[in-house]
């Protein structure tokens, strides 16, 4: 892997600084609780699907 050049590295550092200013604590929040939802979900349907 090549290190980064200047305008790589102020490329990506604009890019996730304007990433960051556009995520609202609501959005973490939803990520959160859907990601929570995701994982009992899976794990029921595996605990479901165990039993046959």
């Amino acid at each position: 892997m090549r290190p980064l050049t200047n305008v790589q590295t102020g490329t990506l550092g604009g890019t996730l600084c304007s990433i960051f200013v556009s995520i609202t604590v609501d959005d973490v929040v939803k990520t959160v609780v859907l990601a929570a939802l995701g994982a009992i979900v899976s794990f029921g349907v595996s605990k479901l699907l165990q039993g046959r």
